[in-house]
């Protein structure tokens, strides 16, 4: 038996088990024992629950179904799109993932996989140059108030039926996990899509909205680190209050308005012609629209446009053609 067998052996038997007691039990190294699941993990054969020092090995469920039977192009947009990260902590993308996330819910993997892929091109539909613009639903929003030329989604938050969408999840966890790997995910995807609109809408300096919420590893500012475009940053700071009171706990637009206008400052002196400002999130659009009327009222730019790696999709008139 090689010691790959004898893994899968140990694992089965213990349920999970951590590198150093595979080593103690098959008698071999480390980093023997680390180079065998490397490639147990690329084979998906095994998945890793945990994080350094406490990082434990178990087997992956493998999901099997006769009755499975997938488009091309169906399976091609699932691959790339849908992600699936059960309540263990487990990661499966694609149509893995898709699979798993059906027979839990006891839905028809075929039936869901039609309906995925209609719900995808509807809002690809809404897409220009790998963006989704926001422009109606911020007029609709904040009517003569608006202050921004427009807001850019890289994608929505989450769709109707499914959820969150893969970016959404990856952006959802690398917040809360403070992961910079994970970050770094967000970034490869959103890099060349920003830099895109930088260039069409001839930006010249960014800005980048800061976090409410207190965290060791603050997303935005390994975002801005890992996105290392060399544009000048315009300074804009959260001021803290004795009860901090984040923007997604205030239901009401107003109350939101308050608050960005009375805990965001801009720091700036000098003058560019068009400016973007970047958000993790955007759901009703205050903090990014009163950032831009602060910009606006001290004359720092001529046009100030918004970027969220994600966005609500409510207030978006819905596609019915597919």
């Amino acid at each position: 038996m090689s010691n790959k067998e004898k893994i899968i052996e140990l694992i089965k038997k213990n349920d999970q088990m951590s590198v150093h007691q595979l080593a103690d039990e098959l008698d071999i190294s480390l980093s023997m024992v680390h180079r065998h699941l490397k490639q147990m993990l690329e084979d998906d054969v095994i998945y890793k629950i945990g994080s350094a020092p406490q990082v434990f090995y178990a087997l992956a469920q493998k999901e099997k179904d006769k009755n499975i039977s997938l488009d091309s192009n169906i399976e091609k947009i699932i691959n790339q799109n849908f992600l699936f990260i059960s309540s263990r902590g487990e990661r499966i993308d694609g149509v893995s993932g898709f699979i798993k996330w059906c027979k839990k819910r006891n839905f028809d993997f075929n039936q869901k996989a039609v309906k995925y892929v209609q719900i995808y091109n509807k809002y690809e539909k809404l897409k220009k140059n790998n963006v989704i613009s926001g422009r109606d639903k911020m007029i609709n929003a904040f009517g003569s108030n608006v202050c921004v030329e427009d807001v850019f989604y890289a994608n929505f938050y989450a769709w109707e039926v499914f959820g969150k969408t893969k970016l959404g999840q990856i952006l959802l966890y690398s917040k809360q996990s403070q992961d910079k790997k994970m970050i770094k995910e967000v970034v490869d995807i959103i890099q060349p899509i920003l830099k895109q609109l930088i260039k069409t809408k001839k930006i010249d300096a960014l800005g980048f909205i800061p976090p409410t919420v207190k965290r060791q590893v603050q997303f935005m500012k390994v975002f801005e680190k890992y996105l290392n475009i060399t544009l000048p940053i315009i300074s804009i700071v959260k001021v803290q209050t004795d009860i901090i009171t984040p923007q997604k706990t205030l239901n009401k637009l107003q109350d939101r308005i308050e608050n960005a206008d009375n805990t965001i400052f801009v720091k700036e002196n000098k003058n560019y012609k068009n400016i973007l400002l970047i958000d993790d999130a955007i759901g009703s659009g205050a903090t990014i629209n009163q950032v831009a009327c602060k910009i606006k009222k001290k004359n720092i730019a001529q046009k100030i446009y918004g970027f969220a790696v994600t966005g609500s999709a409510k207030g978006f008139d819905v596609i019915s053609e597919i």
